[in-house]
Formats: C-alpha cells, structure tokens, sequence
C-alpha cells in the first residue's frame, strides 16, 4: 500500500522534477506537469497517453480509473494510493514523467 510520502518521495527521486502548488492541488513537473497530489494525500492524477490509461485501467480497476471529461480523455489517470503497491507506483509516476519530460511538440 502506497502513501503520499511514497508518492512525494518517488516523484522527486525523478529527474529535474520540481513540485510546487497548482489550484488545490501539488503538482510535479520536469518540462511540464505529470502527476498531481489530492490535498488530502489519498489519490493522484498522472498523465499517460490514452492507450496507456486504457491498459493501466483494465489491467488494475482499483488502483486506476480515467479522470472524467477532456482530461481523461487526453489521458490523465487517476491513481488511488492505497491501492497501489510501492512497484506499482514507481512504474506508474516513471511512465508520466516520460511525458512531462518530453519537450511539447510545436504544430
């Protein structure tokens, strides 16, 4: 069972990732946002190209599930902490921070 500590210590364990605060939430970034903490430390969102989040939530319902409207739909995820495993979310945050690390395309 992961936590919020977990979370916070993985995330940063990830290179050039910074936190800082975004609306209600924490967000880590490298070139741009990948993960967001819930103030109350319980989930996360992380952003996985759609075909990822399809997979991630098929293969594992109770820790995945899309975010509603046109987040998910870009493929933001939501992860429920207690849910996941330590291994589970460290290959979670890792697959994100792929695309956060990623220079945004121009066009």
């Amino acid at each position: 069972m992961a936590d919020a500590d977990d979370f916070r210590r993985i995330a940063l364990s990830l290179g050039g990732t910074s936190e800082a605060p975004h609306f209600e939430r924490t967000a880590f970034r490298a070139v741009r946002i990948y993960a967001t903490l819930a103030p109350d430390g319980l989930g996360a969102n992380l952003l996985f190209t759609p075909e990822e989040r399809e997979f991630k939530c098929l293969l594992a319902p109770d820790v995945f599930r899309p975010v509603a409207n046109a987040w998910g739909r870009q493929g933001w995820t939501t992860l429920t902490l207690s849910a996941a495993s330590e291994a589970e979310l460290q290959e979670a945050l890792a697959m994100a921070w792929r695309h956060g690390a990623a220079k945004k395309k121009k066009g």
